[in-house]
């Protein structure tokens, strides 16, 4: 998806029809847009989210009002006020034009009435001319980049930094599926299983009264599966709509005076309650694998003593005492002649003492090996030593961390009480709702956890069944073909989840790698990004040689997602290059970044300017002047391929004028509006190697 120009007409502040914002590619591959706090650098970021999937970013506004005030107000009476925004971009050689339109019209009574928004698009055809796709808009947009993906590349700067927060219980698992093109996979095993399905009624009708009494059973206990599957789903919705109500009735908490510092102390219990049960799980799992690894050390030391008693019987009777090699010994009785000068003739005495050692000499093998495996149990009672000095550590850490959550869990309650005694009824109403909430949280939880023990339970029962019907041996020829067919089917299914398996561990292994390597470029902690099964990005301190979660600051949480970003986008390239279930051509996927450098420091911002550049095939950055200037500039200059301001006309009289100088010429930024109207206009700036 490459972008070639955006344009708005009478889109929030932008008056009229804007000149083309035409976006920069190749080597230097990035377009900034300059503008004050309130100029609409987020609106043309929302310009993008609303054209392809009308949705908009958390710090938009009044997104009701959609169309310019000035164009409203200048408008007649029952005359309609268009307002469109439209992108022109290329995919695998086509370029499409998308437009949304909206209207306004103003009643006689200056009451304004919004129309619904509509979708176009347009294809160039080789010939030159324009067409319409044969498919709908809404399906072409949704197959080139997903309205679930739209996040990773439209973004606010200022607000990234809680991105891994906001979608902690959210889909980033499912979307990075969309774009490895897993979907395909989950798409072909659901097909496959509603296949399974017919040849199953097929089998049943045909089968004889056993066939059928363990088909109908296995098809009753699929649907059941599926039922608990589809449950389980729904659960993982529910919990995390009711995880945003929870976070958003905490904010509001947080806004009012008197809780707010209550509110503050428990956000802050709860994130290191947070911690300690992240803690417990993973000392846990240390613990699990230092049994499953390590516990049959306890009991070889009754083992290892014998062994090393009968080896030491055996070098006291002089059996693996021997110094010879057996190729010396066979010399002497070759030469006929003793080390001592004396003749060894065969059938003599002597040559009978000789030849005996080479019995001895037999054992000098199993002696060596002995000697082996002698070093190597010596150190397996050191071995079990450290087992139980481990355990006990796993386990002391273990109790400490329960102490510290009962604590917690003791501060927490104080914190809860005082909001739910506070004066103020509404914010023990808030208290009661968050609390009534969590309780329905709980309640999920452990419904999902049932629900996931139970549909275990039923694939088991499955497996047997299978096995069963296989067995059965059917005499009508129709029913062991469909019994094959059946079996071909589950066979399919079951490679098919395999490959999506391995598949979704490699990509994550792999993406995980790369979001070490942005992370570790742009900061200057030695703290280790991992990524979880269920994609969950956390901070990880490894200088002591053992793991350590660390809490994320404001600016780390910042870098880990826009390394995130950078790391989806990386190895979905080169995944692209390598493999064909790939879905979207993510090769070309632009990044538009409103305010990218938020609140980070003068040494993150430098890395950060360095960084993004590299991120994506286009990037587009949303910037105030404070922003750029400096480390920023210096850093992304030599990437610029095109440049706009947008110049805000303010109503007001003492309005204060700002300017941008860029190449030696200003620019302005602020200027005082002729018509007592607010809004914006773009204006492009001209460099040399644009010339």
């Amino acid at each position: 998806m490459k972008l070639i120009y955006l344009q708005l007409c009478n889109f929030r502040q932008f008056y009229g029809k804007t000149p083309q914002i035409k976006f920069a590619s190749g080597e230097r591959n990035t377009t900034v847009i300059y503008g004050n706090n309130g100029a609409g650098k987020t609106t043309i970021l929302n310009a993008f989210t609303w054209l392809l999937y009308e949705k908009f970013t958390a710090a938009f506004a009044s997104p009701e009002l959609l169309i310019n005030q000035r164009a409203i107000t200048e408008a007649k009476a029952e005359q309609g006020v268009e307002c469109w925004v439209e992108l022109q971009f290329e995919r695998e050689r086509k370029i499409y034009q998308v437009k949304r339109k909206c209207y306004a019209t103003k009643s006689l009574e200056q009451q304004v009435q919004y129309s619904p928004t509509k979708l176009f698009m347009l294809v160039a055809g080789d010939d030159g001319r324009w067409y319409p796709p044969l498919e709908s808009a809404e399906d072409i947009i949704e197959g080139i980049l997903p309205a679930s993906l739209h996040q990773y590349f439209f973004f606010d700067g200022e607000r990234i930094d809680s991105f891994f927060r906001a979608n902690k219980n959210n889909n980033i698992a499912e979307d990075t599926k969309e774009l490895l093109g897993v979907k395909v996979l989950d798409r072909g095993i659901d097909h496959l299983k509603k296949a399974k399905r017919t040849l199953q009624e097929e089998l049943q009708e045909l089968g004889d009264a056993k066939t059928q009494q363990l088909l109908a059973e296995q098809i009753n206990l699929e649907q059941e599966s599926d039922r608990l599957e589809q449950r389980i789903s729904e659960i993982v919705r529910e919990i995390t709509q009711l995880e945003q109500q929870k976070s958003n009735l905490s904010s509001q908490l947080l806004n009012i005076s008197g809780a707010n510092k209550i509110q503050e102390l428990k956000s802050k219990l709860v994130k290191q309650q947070t911690s300690i049960k992240k803690n417990i799980l993973q000392t846990k799992d240390k613990l699990k694998k230092n049994l499953s690894q390590d516990s049959h050390l306890v009991f070889l030391p009754s083992t290892t003593d014998n062994f090393l008693n009968l080896l030491q019987k055996l070098r006291d009777r002089g059996e693996l005492s021997s110094g010879l090699k057996q190729e010396f010994i066979q010399q002497l009785l070759q030469q006929q002649i003793c080390l001592c000068g004396e003749e060894l003739k065969p059938q003599t005495n002597a040559y009978n003492n000789v030849k005996s050692w080479l019995q001895k000499v037999e054992l000098k093998n199993i002696e060596e090996s002995a000697i082996r495996l002698e070093t190597q149990v010596s150190k397996i009672t050191d071995q079990s030593n450290n087992f139980w000095q481990n355990i006990d550590r796993y386990q002391a850490e273990i109790n400490n961390y329960y102490r510290e959550l009962n604590y917690l869990e003791i501060e927490l309650g104080k914190a809860n009480s005082q909001l739910k005694n506070y004066p103020n009824k509404d914010i023990q109403q808030l208290q009661n709702n968050i609390e009534l909430i969590e309780e329905k949280i709980k309640d999920l939880i452990l419904e999902q956890g049932a629900s996931k023990q139970q549909k275990n339970d039923l694939n088991q029962v499955i497996i047997k069944l299978e096995k069963k019907i296989e067995q059965h041996k059917l005499t009508v020829k129709k029913q062991k073909i469909a019994q094959k067919r059946i079996a071909a089917t589950q066979e399919s299914i079951s490679r098919l989840i395999k490959v999506r398996t391995l598949l979704e561990q490699q990509f994550r292994l792999a993406l995980e790698q790369k979001v070490q390597e942005i992370f570790s470029f742009i900061s200057f902690t030695p703290y280790i990004p991992k990524l979880s099964t269920n994609y969950e990005l956390i901070l990880v301190d490894n200088t002591s040689g053992v793991e350590t979660p660390v809490a994320a600051s404001t600016g780390e949480n910042q870098i880990l997602s826009l390394s995130f970003i950078g790391g989806i986008i990386d190895r979905v390239r080169q995944w692209s290059q390598r493999n064909n279930l790939v879905g979207y051509d993510s090769s070309t996927f632009p990044i538009v970044m409103d305010s990218p450098f938020g609140s980070l420091d003068q040494i993150y911002r430098r890395q950060v300017a360095k960084a993004i550049p590299e991120l994506a095939n286009q990037l587009v950055i949303l910037a105030t002047k404070t922003q750029w200037r400096g480390e920023v500039e210096t850093e992304i200059e030599q990437r610029i391929g095109q440049e706009y301001v947008l110049i805000y006309y303010s109503p007001k009289l003492d309005c204060e004028v700002d300017w941008l100088q860029l190449n030696q010429q200003n620019y302005p930024l602020v200027k005082h509006s002729s018509n007592n109207c607010e809004y914006t206009e773009i204006a492009i700036v001209k460099r040399k190697y644009q010339q």
